[in-house]
């Protein structure tokens, strides 16, 4: 295996690594600026290919803030490994999520955040989206850089198989695709709205987990996802 880095938006590196028997590529994203920000921490066995190549990008002792979507093996286990190598960073994360799981796992208590709040990282600012059971537990949320107006997006839009780093093709069919595979999202009436709403940042990049950075219609795409999901609602209530 090897982790490949790519610039997906001015100043947010993309460290993507394909694990052949998952039939995944597992993302995480560096926001650079004067207290970076790692989105996803990876698995723990990970960490030291994911470590390298931020290495080659910035001293790994400058990284100030990991966050990361949901509480899961792939979003932060190797969490307390990045803890470890920044002394001065901090786990930021939602207050629910903290509350009933990563005040216990981090070596370092964390920063709860509510919906809405702003991580000012300096001449960058981050938004956390608070996305309750989008796509998974009731922990889910979302950021969103402001500057280059980034939504990274986590688990939706998640795509199987090796994909190229960028992509203004179609990203929806191949997330049903693998949302057929795994039944991966929690279904209820709060997800298509939830999606939904996430049109009102107007993103211009849609930083997947699974998946290329998308840097087509972002706001049609999550229309789209949002009236699948809800389509499939309705076929699953007869």
């Amino acid at each position: 295996m090897e982790t490949r880095t790519d610039e997906i938006a001015d100043g947010i590196f993309r460290f993507s690594t394909y694990v052949d028997r998952a039939g995944l590529g597992f993302n995480q994203y560096l926001v650079q600026a004067e207290q970076p920000l790692l989105f996803h921490c990876g698995l723990r066995g990970l960490f030291p290919l994911i470590s390298s190549a931020m290495a080659r990008v910035m001293p790994i002792s400058r990284l100030r803030w990991v966050c990361f979507g949901h509480v899961e093996a792939d979003e932060l286990g190797g969490m307390n490994d990045w803890l470890e190598a920044a002394p001065e960073a901090q786990v930021a994360f939602g207050a629910m999520g903290c509350a009933v799981s990563v005040n216990d796992l981090a070596s370092r208590l964390p920063r709860p955040l509510k919906d809405g709040d702003v991580l000012d990282l300096g001449s960058r600012r981050v938004r956390y989206i608070a996305t309750p059971h989008v796509p998974h537990g009731w922990d889910a949320g979302l950021l969103f850089e402001e500057t280059t107006r980034t939504l990274l997006c986590g688990d939706l839009f998640t795509r199987m198989g090796e994909v190229p780093p960028r992509t203004s093709d179609d990203i929806v069919g191949p997330a049903f695709e693998a949302e057929g595979e795994y039944l991966a999202t929690a279904l209820t009436p709060r997800t298509a709205p939830t999606i939904l709403a996430l049109t009102n940042l107007a993103p211009r990049v849609l930083a997947l987990m699974h998946g290329s950075a998308f840097e087509g219609d972002c706001n049609q795409a999550l229309t789209d996802l949002a009236r699948g999901y809800d389509l499939r609602l309705k076929q699953a209530l007869g």
